[in-house]
């Protein structure tokens, strides 16, 4: 009976912060939280903020005017939109 191989692979530490706070998946990102800004019945009360982490590029939306905090506390609207595809 043959033995089955075993494949080890070791990340690169470095190597993978470096891609993970790199501009292209920074547009990655941006293009993920601009989909679903566009689910949203009122785009214009959001608000999509990109920053880069200690170890990663980071992208959140926010509802910023009190109409769309409250639609979005009654209603779950980001979640929703954020389960869309």
């Amino acid at each position: 009976m043959a033995k089955k191989a075993t494949v080890k692979i070791k990340l690169n530490s470095p190597g993978v912060r470096e891609l993970l706070q790199s501009d292209a998946v920074a547009s990655i990102c941006e293009g993920a939280a601009t989909d679903v800004l566009a689910r949203l019945p009122d785009a214009d009360g959001y608000r999509v903020s990109t920053y880069r982490g200690k170890t990663r590029v980071n992208v959140s939306i926010a509802a910023v005017t009190p109409e769309t905090r409250k639609d979005n506390l009654q209603n779950n609207t980001l979640l929703k939109a954020l389960g869309q595809k």
